[in-house]
């Protein structure tokens, strides 16, 4: 009920900035805490960051905290992940994912709806 697509993927170098959208369609985002995940090869997908639906509350995993901010647009359904200053090991696939939960929601299992996942390559 919810398609979410990510863009904004591409190659960059280590210390530079790459802003990742999600867009929603569908039932009204606004229902819906977002998560940003990362998968990297040969390993499991883990959470970076994740932002609750109103009242909001945000998490980010301790690998990019003061480093990504995590944001959202309801009114354009549309979900961000702002990264800054990045390292050769945030290269990763990420998905943006949307959860019925209202609170917590740190786990891959906690999220309903997934989007097809946008290549994120730092070079050193």
């Amino acid at each position: 009920q919810v398609q979410l697509v990510e863009s904004g993927g591409g190659l960059v170098q280590a210390g530079g900035s790459l802003r990742l959208s999600c867009a929603a369609s569908g039932r009204t985002f606004s229902s819906y805490t977002m998560g940003w995940f990362r998968q990297a090869p040969g390993k499991e997908r883990e959470l970076v960051a994740r932002i609750s639906r109103s009242p909001g509350s945000i998490r980010y995993s301790d690998s990019v905290k003061g480093r990504f901010t995590i944001s959202r647009d309801n009114a354009k359904n549309t979900g961000y992940l702002q990264m800054n200053s990045l390292k050769p090991e945030d290269t990763a696939v990420y998905y943006c994912a949307a959860s019925s939960r209202s609170y917590y929601a740190l786990s891959v299992y906690d999220y309903d709806y997934w989007g097809q996942g946008t290549q994120v390559t730092v070079s050193s």
